[in-house]
């Protein structure tokens, strides 16, 4: 699993990428209320917002650590957009993607490498 400093995770499978909200973020946010989730079938570049996760406090854009075509949403997230917040890594996904370009996660940090990120800006 990857992480970038805007708080999103991927997780690369082949050529497929499923990507989230890290649980800093999704706590950090509060309980959602609603997931804005990006159409099957976009292409997407790299850093694009590609959905939106809102809660009672506020709505922020998810971006994109990858370019590629959204090929599944997670569903799920229509009824119980709370699913990102108690399982952010598991069953709070957002989006897989089939990666365009595998080399635009080289940038991104491991997760040993993101918790002491997220120290640094506590």
């Amino acid at each position: 699993m990857k992480f970038t400093k805007d708080h999103e995770w991927v997780e690369i499978n082949g050529d497929i990428a499923t990507v989230g909200i890290s649980q800093y973020a999704a706590d950090a946010l509060g309980e959602l209320v609603y997931v804005e989730l990006p159409e099957v079938g976009t292409v997407f570049n790299k850093g694009d917002a590609f959905a939106v996760v809102e809660s009672s406090k506020s709505a922020s854009d998810v971006y994109l650590p990858i370019s590629g075509e959204i090929i599944e949403v997670n569903e799920d997230l229509n009824n119980e957009p709370e699913l990102v917040n108690n399982s952010s890594y598991e069953n709070g996904w957002i989006a897989k993607v089939k990666v365009s370009d595998k080399s635009t996660i080289k940038d991104m940090m491991e997760e040993g490498d993101y918790q002491k990120y997220l120290e640094e800006i506590a």
